[in-house]
């Protein structure tokens, strides 16, 4: 019977506070990813009035931010609590740090790739690349296309992206090598609209300027433009038509949204002046946003 006694008595103290700190970070984690869930709930209340898109810089890194030490808050916990149930197990903490050792020296070469992910996503967000809600086009290391969409998570190890098919592209933040971040303080819409060369350009240009003045004192369009759309006139020139662009700056991810708008103003300006669009021919230059009016024919797609 004595090792029966024994193992109650065990239980009766070390083996219950071993019980008692295992729940305890188990409940503590919760709590503090529930209060970080709350956090960013709160964030993103007051930054965006119920808009995902449209949020202030500092709301974004805020956000981000409140993620990572989230994440760092519930793994230390999570530490805390394995070396405190190893104390009270009997397992001598300091017989383990020669194995820890050579253990922390194999990993640390199996996985260089990790440590490059989490040091890259620490100067990701302390420089404030980007944050959650920002429209990015992100280019990886032997990726042929960059991958496109809004972020919806950034953590020290990885970044994940919702594309605008709604497919969730997670990438290791290592790998990354190039960020173009396209809801950084404002946006622009550029809508390049194809003319014959028999048309009149100056006329072209009137009624552009017509069309931005229009939308700019639309009330529904209004809350999305910083300022008039200006029209900056002939872009490229081909043998058969030409290509005049007009310009809009936009808040923060409205750019595709403001560009529809205005492709659809151009094509029903021009119906009734009698004008035609043709299709374009001519390629946009690259790394712009570029939205080209549809043949009058066609609709607005």
């Amino acid at each position: 019977m004595e090792p029966l006694d024994t193992l109650l008595t065990w239980l009766a103290g070390r083996g219950l506070e071993i019980v008692l700190l295992i729940l305890g970070s188990v409940l503590l984690a919760r709590f503090v990813a529930w209060v970080g869930e709350k956090i960013t709930d709160r964030i993103d209340a007051r930054a965006t009035g119920g808009d995902a898109l449209v949020r202030s810089e500092a709301a974004k890194h805020r956000h981000s931010l409140t993620q990572v030490i989230t994440w760092t808050l519930i793994v230390l916990i999570y530490a805390v609590a394995v070396f405190a149930v190893l104390d009270r197990a009997g397992i001598p903490i300091g017989g383990l740090v020669a194995p820890a050792t050579v253990l922390g020296v194999g990993l640390g070469f199996g996985a260089q790739r990790i440590v490059g992910d989490v040091l890259a996503g620490f100067f990701i967000i302390t420089e404030r690349q980007y944050g959650f809600g920002d429209v990015v086009s992100i280019q990886v290391v032997g990726g042929v296309e960059p991958a496109e969409g809004t972020i919806e998570d950034v953590t020290l190890r990885v970044t994940r992206l919702r594309s605008a098919n709604g497919e969730v592209v997670t990438l290791p933040n290592g790998q990354i090598v190039k960020v173009t971040n396209l809801s950084r303080d404002w946006a622009r819409a550029v809508v390049d609209v194809p003319v014959p060369t028999t048309v009149d350009v100056n006329r072209v240009n009137e009624i552009l300027k017509e069309v931005g003045a229009e939308a700019f004192h639309d009330q529904r369009l209004r809350p999305l433009l910083l300022d008039p759309p200006s029209v900056m006139g002939v872009e490229t020139i081909d043998l058969e038509q030409v290509n005049v662009r007009m310009v809009a700056r936009t808040l923060p991810g409205k750019q595709f949204e403001v560009g529809r708008d205005l492709r659809a103003r151009v094509v029903l300006a021009f119906r009734r002046e009698g004008l035609n669009v043709p299709s374009p021919t001519a390629a946009p230059p690259a790394g712009e946003l570029t939205a080209s009016a549809p043949p009058a024919g066609d609709g607005v797609r």
